[in-house]
């Protein structure tokens, strides 16, 4: 075994990302090494079979993490050394440590944009790049997708449950510092205004946000000192927590702050009927304009319930079920073989495995409107159909492993996730719906997948 590293706090440091993938992606590269079948050109998609319980839809989140492995993936010497150190590839001939060595991404890749939404068997990515180049990309494609494809949808439900009202992010203590980073930027995609998370800020430009806590209360020997205390460093910007002892009590104390405020926060207990209470406490005493911020394990559902009932609430804070996508905290993304070419012949490739078959072939996705301007139904084809009708969802991104399109910026991948989601009909953008959007596979595309089941399994 190698040395071991510092610890990275979820975070791979610069230099060592071709060892941040699975060790069978490694043995499965020196086996196409040793049987001279690395010059094969492959085709993966990757996917989502099917959508996970209560989702009728996921909001694409992940490429640009995507496209800066791609374009930046090595392997240190450091890393052959511990790749030679294990038992499965100990006995590598020298051809495969030259290949790491010179191991660069030069392949050609289409990505659904992110902020799209997308349904089940739909590729998100299509990888074309020489077999051992595509296979060794596996995992850390599929960490960047299912992670924040993940987080990307959840927040989506959570916006949509919010009915126009403002959605924070505020997860990052419940989960790994790197997910937290990620999970923050994803949560953006899907529509949050902003996160707690302070690094998300620095790194992508998040607007981050933040009150104070209980401590901060507790701190002083009487509530209304510390509303004071706070409101003489901060000002109008004064967002007191409120319920560390008795919430409405609070909310009269911070009434009497002796100018304007811009809000109170409420983390415990019966956020309806509270909300009401010092809505009006606030209004009363001419703190109309202060808003009233909820957090408290809030999720898409509670949401949706709180604002059934009435509740005076202008802001929501998610935290827990957002950042860990709470009832429904994993993504089945998949990345699957689906054409080769050696020596200049086209092999589409094919599962038949039950309950986990896969299309062959060089694929697009095609999504057509109705009338009315919203999705209407998608169809799955091959590349290159004529299907001048409908929209071709997957855009050519990399080409020769370098970027053929610049990056848009995070703030355009939140519009335009908020403009996708607009257009999908009310009926499956409803959080209790489990309804299955119409993808349908092209004539072209059967047939071909006709041809290849065919012929596999000799």
């Amino acid at each position: 075994m190698g040395s071991p590293r510092a610890p990275l706090s979820g975070l791979v440091p610069e230099g060592h990302l071709g060892i941040a993938t699975d060790l069978y992606q490694l043995t499965m590269a020196n086996g196409y090494v040793a049987l001279g079948k690395d010059r094969d050109m492959a085709t993966f998609d990757l996917f989502v079979r099917r959508l996970p319980e209560r989702r009728s839809y996921l909001m694409v989140a992940g490429l640009e993490q995507a496209l800066s492995y791609l374009s930046t993936v090595r392997f240190s010497e450091s890393d052959i050394e511990l790749i030679k150190s294990l038992p499965s590839l100990s006995h590598a001939g020298e051809e495969f440590w030259e290949s790491l060595r010179k191991f660069r991404f030069s392949g050609d890749v289409w990505a659904m944009p992110e902020g799209t939404i997308v349904f089940g068997n739909e590729p998100l990515m299509v990888v074309e790049a020489p077999i051992m180049e595509a296979q060794i990309a596996e995992t850390y494609l599929l960490t960047c997708y299912n992670h924040q494809t993940k987080i990307a949808t959840k927040a989506a439900r959570c916006v949509e449950a919010a009915q126009g009202r403002p959605v924070i992010e505020f997860g990052m203590r419940r989960t790994d510092v790197g997910a937290a980073l990620r999970g923050a930027r994803a949560a953006f995609v899907g529509g949050a205004i902003g996160s707690s998370n302070v690094l998300a800020e620095a790194m992508f430009g998040i607007p981050s946000f933040g009150t104070h806590a209980h401590s901060w209360v507790m701190s002083f020997d009487a509530e209304a000192d510390a509303f004071e205390a706070y409101f003489q460093v901060y000002g109008d910007e004064t967002l007191a927590l409120i319920d560390t002892y008795d919430t409405v009590q609070g909310a009269r104390r911070a009434a009497m702050l002796p100018g304007p405020i811009k809000g109170v926060r409420i983390d415990s207990g019966d956020l309806a009927s509270l909300s009401r209470d010092v809505r009006s406490i606030l209004d009363a005493s001419g703190k109309s304009d202060g808003k009233i911020f909820a957090t408290s394990d809030l999720d898409e559902y509670k949401i949706e319930e709180l604002l059934r009932q009435g509740a005076a609430i202008d802001i929501f804070g998610v935290g827990t079920e957002l950042a860990l996508s709470g009832d429904s905290p994993t993504l089945g993304g998949v990345y699957k073989l689906a054409n080769l070419v050696r020596e200049g012949k086209e092999i589409p490739k094919l599962k038949l495995s039950a309950d986990k078959s896969t299309y062959p072939g060089r694929k697009q996705v095609y999504r057509y409107l109705g009338r009315d301007g919203l999705f209407s139904h998608d169809v799955l084809g091959l590349r290159g159909e004529s299907r001048d009708d409908g929209e071709a969802l997957l855009k050519q991104v990399m080409a020769n492993g370098r970027l053929s399109e610049d990056i848009p910026t995070l703030t355009a991948i939140r519009e335009r996730g908020i403009a996708q989601r607009a257009a999908l009909p009310k009926r499956y953008r409803t959080n209790a719906a489990d309804l299955t959007y119409e993808v349908a596979p092209s004539p072209d595309l059967m047939r071909l997948t006709k041809e290849t089941a065919g012929n596999v399994g000799g």
